[in-house]
């Protein structure tokens, strides 16, 4: 009762449009779901994510669920679910993925899914990781544990946005840490990320996983940057 009171007065508003949603409709109103531009990177076996880190990591697996343009839906997604507190965004996302993901055979060999990290001090200002509720999400439905103590990020650094690749790149190479136990040789970690524009922080936590004895990367993201 008090749900329906909430959004009587409070009437809860699409995170791609901003429209009013419908009873039945949730965080994305229909006209915006069926608007996001899809890759079905999962239904391609050399996808753009594989291509983009080949020679550059040993990728087992790489898919993003959406296209991510400037001004679009997905941005605006995103920029709700990263600076606006909307975590339920994270939450819807991963449950779509998950459905498109379980029949995967790769998903299946995967042992534990390991969130980009933030900085503890960003931790502090922001609340939150933005990708924590996308992971859970994908975790809970994959049935797959979820590991954030793994991979932490070492570095403070102010919002790489505007930063050069050849920038990004240098800073990414000492940026991140892993930590493992014998628990962790051998394992295949799915490597997840919001938005992955240039793949240079992808790529530098790959190669702090790939420290781990005989240790395998996949690579799913929320979004991917498209011109």
């Amino acid at each position: 009762m008090w749900n329906h009171l909430l959004n009587l007065f409070f009437p809860k508003s699409c995170a791609g449009c901003h429209a009013i949603l419908l009873s039945d409709e949730k965080v994305i109103c229909t006209h915006c779901r069926h608007e996001i531009p899809l890759t079905n990177h999962h239904k391609i076996e050399e996808n753009e994510i594989f291509q983009k880190f080949y020679g550059r990591i040993p990728l087992e697996f790489g898919a993003a669920l959406f296209y991510f343009h400037k001004k679009g839906i997905v941005q605006e997604m995103m920029h709700q679910l990263k600076y606006k507190g909307n975590q339920e965004i994270g939450t819807i996302v991963g449950d779509w993925y998950s459905a498109e993901l379980k029949d995967l055979e790769t998903m299946k060999n995967i042992d534990y899914i390991i969130p980009v990290p933030l900085h503890k001090r960003r931790f502090r200002e922001r609340g939150y990781n933005q990708v924590t509720t996308f992971g859970k999400a994908l975790a809970q439905n994959l049935n797959i544990p979820y590991e954030e103590s793994v991979l932490q990020r070492k570095l403070y650094t102010k919002t790489q946005t505007k930063k050069s690749l050849l920038g990004r790149a240098d800073i990414n190479k000492t940026i991140f840490e892993v930590t493992f136990s014998e628990n962790h040789h051998d394992k295949h970690f799915l490597l997840i990320d919001d938005v992955m524009t240039t793949g240079s922080t992808l790529e530098a936590c790959s190669r702090e996983l790939l420290k781990i004895p005989n240790a395998k990367i996949s690579i799913v993201c929320m979004a991917m940057a498209h011109s």
